[in-house]
C-alpha cells in the first residue's frame, strides 16, 4: 500500500538513491573522476560506503543512476494505454521521463554526458543500456500493437533510442534550459514518429 512503511520505505530508498548520485555527479564535477572515491561520495551523501553498495555496484554505475530509474519509469508508463494509441502513449510518455532527465542534477548533466564520452569504460556501460532499452521497448511494442513485424517493431525501438539518446546528450552538454529542451524533444519525437522526410533540409536537392 503506497501509505504503508512498504510505501514510506521505497520513497526513502529512492531519495537515498538520488542523494547518491547527485553527490558523486558534483564530486566529479569538483574534484575529477579519478580523483574521487566510494568513501568521498558517501560522505558527501552521508552514508557508509557499505550503504553505498547497497545502492551500486561500483563508482561506474552511479554516473548511470536517474538514466536507468527514469527508464524504468519509462516501461512502467508504457504499460498503460487507457484510450490512448500506441503512438501517443509512447509520446505522452517518453517526453514527460526524459525532459525529467535532461533537467536532473541541473549544472552536473552536462559533467555527466562529458564523462560517458570520453571514458570508454563508462561508453561501453552506456551501449550496453542504449541494447538493452532497445530490446525492452521492442518488447512493449510487441505488446502494444499485437500483430506488428518483427522489423517493424525492431526498426522503431532502434530509430526512437538512438534519436532520444542522442537529444538527451545534446541538451546536457549544450545547457539548454526546461523551454528549449522540451521543444528539442518535441521535435525529435515528431522526426522519430514521421520519419526522415519530416526534415525538410533532406529532401532539397544540395545546391
Amino acid at each position: 500500500m503506497a501509505d504503508g512503511p512498504t510505501g514510506l520505505r521505497e520513497r526513502k530508498k529512492r531519495r537515498t538513491r538520488q542523494a547518491i548520485a547527485s553527490a558523486a555527479l558534483r564530486l566529479f564535477a569538483e574534484r575529477g573522476y579519478e580523483e574521487t572515491t566510494i568513501a568521498d561520495i558517501a560522505a558527501a551523501a552521508d552514508i557508509s560506503p557499505r550503504t553505498f553498495f547497497g545502492y551500486f555496484p561500483s563508482k561506474e554505475d552511479v554516473v548511470f543512476a536517474e538514466v536507468d530509474d527514469r527508464l524504468a519509469e519509462v516501461a512502467e508508463r508504457l504499460r498503460r494505454t487507457p484510450g490512448e494509441t500506441p503512438l501517443e502513449t509512447i509520446r505522452r510518455s517518453v517526453v514527460d521521463v526524459l525532459e525529467a532527465i535532461v533537467t536532473e542534477h541541473g549544472e552536473y548533466g552536462a559533467v555527466q554526458i562529458s564523462l560517458i564520452l570520453e571514458r570508454p569504460g563508462l561508453q561501453a556501460r552506456a551501449l550496453q543500456r542504449m541494447t538493452d532499452t532497445q530490446e525492452a521497448i521492442e518488447s512493449l511494442l510487441r505488446d502494444l500493437c499485437p500483430g506488428i513485424a518483427e522489423i517493424d517493431a525492431v526498426a522503431a525501438a532502434g530509430i526512437a533510442v538512438g534519436g532520444m539518446q542522442a537529444v538527451i546528450a545534446h541538451c546536457r552538454r549544450e545547457g539548454y534550459d526546461p523551454l528549449s529542451m522540451r521543444t528539442a524533444l518535441d521535435r525529435a519525437l515528431d522526426i522519430v514518429e514521421h520519419g526522415l522526410t519530416s526534415v525538410d533540409a533532406l529532401s532539397r536537392p544540395s545546391p
